[in-house]
């Protein structure tokens, strides 16, 4: 039964946008990336599932080890990029700030920001608008049950879901994404 509402409502949906945006829509599917309608479907199934967090939509997630610490989470973050040839470009440790305005202990937050400037600078050329999605971050949230979690924007987004992307910047975000996987894989599970 769930696979028939799904497939009603997403018919209902397509049939809804060729009804309201008609030969504009046919023209930009023909621009995008190939598996672009299958990472739409993906995100679409997170934002339901997610009771319609656009976040948990458009993000990925990964709980962190018992007993790999933050510290540890940290380290191995460093030691990819270093391995891929990404620039760490900063740390915001808002728990620290906060915990420094009020003078309480606060839950971990910290953000690790990331970026191959090269790239950066191809995408934002391809389309301004991606410059709003740099530098690619990975934060480490603690949870109220005291584990640690990392969160970073899903980056299938930008690779498969948009526009195709010309020759060599295709390849180089593909890198990109995949450096920011590896760090999300490495560090949750302690892989120095």
């Amino acid at each position: 039964m769930q696979i028939w509402k799904r497939i009603s409502i997403a018919l209902a949906m397509g049939v809804t946008l060729l009804a309201t945006t008609g030969c504009g829509t046919i023209s930009t599917l023909g621009k995008l990336e190939d598996g672009a309608g299958s990472e739409a479907s993906r995100m679409w199934d997170r934002w339901v599932e997610g009771d319609g967090d656009i976040a948990v939509a458009t993000t990925w997630e990964a709980k962190v080890k018992a007993g790999v610490s933050a510290k540890d989470v940290e380290e191995i973050l460093k030691i990819v990029a270093v391995e891929r040839n990404m620039r760490d470009v900063g740390v915001l440790p808002l728990s620290k700030e906060l915990e420094a305005r009020s003078g309480k202990k606060e839950k971990l937050l910290t953000v690790y920001s990331y970026c191959s400037p090269a790239t950066a600078r191809k995408m934002v050329d391809f389309s301004p608008h991606m410059s709003a999605y740099l530098p690619c971050r990975v934060s480490v949230v603690e949870h109220d049950d005291g584990s640690l979690w990392l969160y970073t924007l899903n980056m299938d987004m930008m690779v498969k879901m948009g526009r195709k992307l010309p020759s060599p910047l295709k390849e180089e975000a593909k890198a990109v994404r995949d450096t920011i996987w590896e760090m999300m894989q490495r560090a949750s599970k302690g892989e120095f």
